[in-house]
C-alpha cells in the first residue's frame, strides 16, 4: 500500500507544480511602455494622415480627373498615386512603432523554471518541487530611466520621419505643379502658333491674289515660306505637348496615353497676401527639412544621455521556492566593465550631435538663400507680366494693326508686316512664359517653406496632413 501511495506522489506533485507554473504565467505582469511626453500627439498626427495610404493600392479608389483637368484635381490625384509619398508615410509609421520597442519595460522576458526531485524518502510532492521565477539571464534588465531615454530617442526619430513625409509631399507638389504648368504653357504656345499660322495663311492668299494681278512675286514666296515654317514649328510644339502629357499622366498613376485635357486658358495667378518679410519668416520657421534636422539634433542629445546611462549597473532579480522547505530572493548585478566601449559610445553620440548641428546650420543658410532668390525671381516675373500686359502687348498690337493697314494700302513692304507679326507672336509667348514662371516660382517657395500659400495667416495644426490643394483628400495644416 505504501509503495502504491509513493508511486502516485510524483504524478500528483508534477500536476501541482504544472498548475503553479500555468497560474504564474497567467498572472505574470506584462511589460509596459514608458512612452515619453508627446508620443500621443505624434500618433494623432500619424492617424490624421493615414486614411489615404492604409488601403492597399489595389483597392484604393483614385479620383477620376475631370476634363478639362484643374490643377487642384491633378495635385489631389498625384498625392494618392505617388509611391514615394506612400513610402515616406510607412517609414514614419515604422519610426513611431520603434518607440514601443525602445521604451518597453521590463525589457527582458520572464523566465520560469520547474524542478522535481525524485527520492525514496517519504517527502511530500510539494516539498520535492522547486519553482524559480526571474528574468531572462541572457538579457540584462535595464533600469526604467534607460528605457524612457531610449523612447525619447525613438520619438525624435519619429518626428524627423514626420517632417520627411511633409518634405516629400511638398516636393511632389512642386514637381506636379511644374509639370502641369509646363504643359499649360506648351498648349498656350500651340494656340498662339495656330493663330499665327491662320494669319499667315491669309497672307499667303492675299499675296497669291496680288501676284496673279501683277503684284510682287517675292511677297508670295516669303508668305509661303513663313507659313511652312509656322506649320513645322506648330508640329514640333504639338509633339512636345504629347510628351509632357505622357509624363504628367505617369505622375498621376495613369496610362501614358490616357486623355488629359487642360483648360483653354492659362491658370489664373494664385494670390499671395503676405508681404516678402512675412514669407521669409515663414520659410525659416516651417521649412520641413530644417524641422527634420532640428528633430535629429534633439535625438542626438537624447542619444548622448542614453550612452551615459550605460555607466549605471543593470540588475537581474529572481525568486525561487522549494515547497515549504525554502524560499529565497536573489539579484544579479551587471557591473559596467566595458568602460572603453561606453566612452566610445558617448564620443560617437557627441560627434553625431555636432554633425547634425553643422548640417542644420548649413541647410538653414542654403534654404534661406534659395527662398530669397526664388522670391526675387517670382517678383520679377510679376513685374514682367504686368509690363507686357500693360504696355508692350497694346503697343505691339497697335503696330501690327497699323502694318496690316499700311500693307493693304501699299505703304509698307511685306517684310515689315512679317516682322510685326513675329514680334506680336513673340510678345504673346513672353507674357505666357512670365505668367507660368511666376506660378512655378511660387510652387518652389511653397516647397521651401513647407506651407501652402493659401494657408498663410491660418493657425497651424497637424503638420503632416496633406496640403490644402489636396481638396477632399486632406485638410489644411
Amino acid at each position: 500500500m505504501r509503495a502504491e501511495t509513493f508511486s502516485s506522489r510524483p504524478k500528483f506533485g508534477a500536476a501541482v507544480a504544472a498548475g503553479v507554473v500555468i497560474l504564474t504565467l497567467g498572472v505574470a505582469p506584462t511589460a509596459c511602455v514608458l512612452a515619453p511626453s508627446g508620443t500621443a500627439q505624434e500618433r494623432a498626427r500619424l492617424e490624421s494622415a493615414a486614411p489615404p495610404f492604409e488601403p492597399p493600392i489595389e483597392t484604393r479608389q483614385l479620383p477620376a480627373l475631370s476634363l478639362p483637368a484643374d490643377w487642384r484635381d491633378v495635385l489631389s490625384r498625384a498625392f494618392l498615386a505617388n509611391g514615394e509619398l506612400e513610402a515616406a508615410y510607412f517609414e514614419w509609421k515604422a519610426s513611431l512603432a520603434r518607440i514601443d520597442q525602445g521604451a518597453v519595460w521590463p525589457n527582458s522576458n520572464v523566465a520560469l523554471s520547474f524542478g522535481y526531485m525524485f527520492s525514496s524518502d517519504n517527502i511530500k510532492a510539494w516539498n520535492r518541487t522547486t519553482i524559480t521565477a526571474g528574468f531572462d539571464p541572457a538579457m540584462d534588465l535595464s533600469l526604467p530611466i534607460k528605457a524612457r531615454t531610449a523612447g525619447k530617442v525613438a520619438l525624435e526619430a519619429a518626428k524627423e520621419a514626420a517632417e520627411n513625409f511633409r518634405r516629400v509631399k511638398f516636393e511632389i507638389q512642386r514637381k506636379v505643379l511644374a509639370a502641369y504648368l509646363d504643359l499649360a504653357l506648351a498648349e498656350e504656345k500651340v494656340r498662339i502658333q495656330r493663330d499665327n499660322l491662320n494669319l499667315l495663311q491669309l497672307l499667303v492668299s492675299s499675296a497669291s491674289a496680288r501676284a496673279q494681278s501683277g503684284g510682287p512675286q517675292p511677297d508670295l514666296l516669303k508668305a509661303m515660306t513663313e507659313s511652312q515654317l509656322a506649320q513645322n514649328e506648330l508640329a514640333g510644339l504639338e509633339a512636345e505637348t504629347k510628351g509632357m502629357r505622357a509624363m504628367l499622366n505617369g505622375m498621376l498613376g495613369r496610362d501614358s496615353e490616357a486623355p488629359l485635357e487642360l483648360p483653354q486658358t492659362l491658370p489664373s495667378p494664385r494670390p499671395v497676401l503676405a508681404d516678402d518679410a512675412g514669407l521669409i519668416a515663414v520659410a525659416v520657421a516651417q521649412n520641413p527639412e530644417l524641422e527634420g534636422l532640428s528633430r535629429r539634433v534633439a535625438g542626438r542629445k537624447d542619444a548622448i544621455e542614453l550612452a551615459k546611462l550605460a555607466y549605471l549597473p543593470d540588475v537581474v532579480p529572481s525568486a525561487s521556492a522549494t515547497g515549504s522547505l525554502s524560499q529565497f530572493l536573489s539579484a544579479m548585478v551587471m557591473l559596467p566593465t566595458t568602460l572603453p566601449a561606453i566612452r566610445a559610445m558617448i564620443t560617437d553620440a557627441q560627434a553625431m550631435e555636432r554633425s547634425a548641428e553643422a548640417m542644420e546650420r548649413q541647410t538653414r543658410q542654403d534654404r534661406a538663400a534659395s527662398f530669397v532668390a526664388n522670391l526675387f525671381l517670382m517678383r520679377n516675373a510679376e513685374r514682367q507680366t504686368e509690363l507686357y500686359r500693360a504696355r508692350v502687348v497694346p503697343a505691339v498690337q497697335q503696330l501690327l494693326n497699323s502694318s496690316r493697314q499700311s500693307y493693304a494700302a501699299g505703304g509698307v513692304m511685306f517684310a515689315d508686316l512679317i516682322d510685326s507679326e513675329r514680334m506680336y507672336v513673340a510678345v504673346r509667348a513672353m507674357v505666357a512664359e512670365a505668367q507660368i514662371e511666376r506660378e512655378k516660382r511660387l510652387a518652389e517657395l511653397e516647397a521651401l517653406a513647407g506651407v501652402d500659400i493659401e494657408t498663410l495667416g491660418q493657425p497651424r495644426t497637424a503638420g503632416a496632413q496633406l496640403p490644402a490643394h489636396a481638396g477632399a483628400t486632406g485638410a489644411t495644416r
